[in-house]
């Protein structure tokens, strides 16, 4: 799309570029015609920048935000075909010190971020820096946030009719019979064949490699030598991809709830060691409703919560809420209270009221949103593309059975969910990957920061201590006795004051360090009322 002139007017990022690939990309190894790809289009980034103005109408941002995009290669093996564009926003750095008005703080260049996924757009992230916890890094840098290939109008994916994407009201059997499995069988070779049948051969482009050299691009045209950059979630496996390809290019990175880089964890058996973690956070949850029982009514004891709860989802299955809530939509919406843990008083007032007479919280809560189906089909859509196009899958339905089955038995909460939203790989019609061995050695990479609740479910624990082992010179930070999902910039100022030192002085602890958790939710007492029938 670019005059080759370019190429020789950033010769010297282009020669940068490939001294930094790591020793397996050598000419003719494996991946090396992108790295070269990656230097060639990070060259053309460089010269032609990011033109910032007005963000579309569709992005929904105040007016404070700008907008732009970036073009990157779809096959970085081959960066003069085919391009695609990927949007970028970002609210300039306030120089202003929130402790001292008359303080003019120096610019230390672009934070970019991701939240995670794979699927999730990181376009609203440049609006958090009103918020007091991020007010010293909003004064230091430049917000930037985009949207991942493939999410929002990044070349977006898509799989199925959106129209068709929320089935509501819907089972969610912790011991599903062999009819239903099948049923289920049927469903995810439908979804995979959906989602070549939408993209084409392009689909096998979006993945976790080609997101980490999208990451090169895009630090190139923001003008930024090195890198300044956080991951949540998914967002710190390809972040440690980055680490690993372009070591050189790293000036500072913050892995916020890190997943397990192993390569033999990817995919299949972090989602298994998911499933197992979410039964611990599933329990937590109960045992604060529990604590609570004089305002819910739910049960004295986290068993007697589960009870309640699976009163609710039988008297679901013969009666959906609304005709749109069953059991389906229950299961899903207390998940996601093993995410955040100031969802619970949500959830547990929505189950309280329905199992009184009240479904009107629990439809508002659970209930699907259609005019979020074509933003939740599209995330969904990215998520499968990615996760299947890294890593090989079993691609018998034996062997998700067998090791689902004995999960089950003692994680029931979430593992039949997670089969059913990961099984279309397991018929994924495109070529699959080899992971890369995210490792690196002493001196290569500065040093970077992982945080890590100790009880998250999502991204389990060993994740973070797995990444600070591959990542040499890494520090950790702890959340003790927590499980919140993301934990930087959050109600945690332990936390916080870690994340501050490190982006905003370079500052880091020796190789560990500890924080206590942050307070427990409190059930809204303004909505406190007395248990009108006893916990089941």
């Amino acid at each position: 799309m670019r005059a080759p002139a370019l190429y020789s007017a950033a010769g010297t990022l282009l020669l940068t570029t490939l001294a930094a690939a790591p020793a397996g990309s050598a000419p003719g190894a494996p991946g090396a015609a992108e790295m070269r790809g990656t230097a060639a289009a990070a060259a053309r980034a460089q010269a032609d920048g990011i033109t910032f103005g007005k963000c579309a109408e569709v992005e929904d941002l105040p007016a404070e935000v700008r907008c732009g995009t970036v073009s990157v290669p779809l096959d970085y093996a081959d960066p003069d075909g085919r391009q695609i564009r990927l949007t970028v926003s970002r609210v300039r750095a306030t120089h202003r010190d929130p402790a001292n008005s008359k303080r003019r703080v120096p610019r230390q260049g672009a934070l970019v971020f991701n939240p995670g996924g794979p699927g999730g757009s990181g376009m609203y992230f440049p609006i958090i820096g009103v918020m007091p916890e991020w007010k010293r890094l909003a004064a230091a840098y430049d917000l930037v946030g985009y949207a991942p290939r493939g999410v929002g109008r990044s070349a977006p994916l898509s799989c199925q009719n959106p129209k068709h994407f929320f089935k509501a009201p819907s089972q969610a059997p912790t011991h599903p019979s062999e009819s239903y499995k099948q049923e289920r069988v049927a469903e995810a070779k439908a979804y995979a064949r959906g989602c070549a049948k939408r993209t084409g051969r392009a689909l096998q482009y979006y993945n976790s490699l080609n997101n980490a050299r999208d990451l090169d691009v895009l630090r190139a045209a923001l003008g930024e030598e090195k890198l300044t950059f956080m991951g949540a979630s998914y967002g710190t496996y390809f972040g440690a991809l980055y680490a690993t390809l372009f070591p050189s290019h790293v000036r500072r990175m913050v892995f916020d709830s890190a997943v397990n880089p192993d390569p033999a964890q990817i995919w299949y058996r972090n989602n298994l060691d998911q499933s197992a973690a979410f039964e611990g956070r599933w329990a937590d949850f109960r045992e604060w409703v529990a604590k609570h029982h004089k305002v819910y009514g739910l049960g004295d004891t986290a068993e007697k919560v589960q009870r309640s709860y699976d009163r609710a989802a039988a008297q679901l299955a013969a009666e959906p809420a609304g005709g749109k809530v069953g059991p389906g939509q229950l299961q899903g919406a207390f998940l996601s209270a093993g995410y955040y843990d100031d969802y619970w008083p949500h959830r547990a007032e929505a189950l309280s009221a329905y199992l009184k007479g009240d479904p009107k919280q629990l439809i508002a809560q659970a209930g699907p949103h259609p005019e979020a189906a074509k933003e939740a089909e599209n995330s969904n859509a990215v998520y499968t593309a990615v996760e299947c196009n890294d890593a090989s899958w079993p691609t018998e339905f034996a062997v998700w059975d067998r090791d689902n089955t004995r999960l089950a038995r003692v994680a029931p909460f979430e593992t039949w969910d997670n089969v059913w939203m990961n099984l279309p790989c397991a018929y994924w019609p495109m070529p699959r990957q080899e992971p890369l061995d995210v490792r690196t050695g002493p001196g290569e990479l500065p040093p970077t920061l992982i945080l890590a609740a100790e009880r998250d479910a999502a991204t389990p624990y060993e994740g973070a201590l797995e990444m600070h082992r591959r990542l040499s010179g890494s520090a950790l930070v702890t959340e003790r006795d927590s499980g919140t999902h993301g934990i930087a910039g959050g109600p945690n100022p332990c936390v916080n004051g870690h994340l501050e030192a490190y982006l905003l002085e370079g500052r880091l602890p020796v190789r560990r360090a500890a924080c206590a958790a942050h307070p427990e939710p409190e059930p809204r007492e303004a909505r406190k009322r007395p248990a009108t029938r006893p916990a089941a």
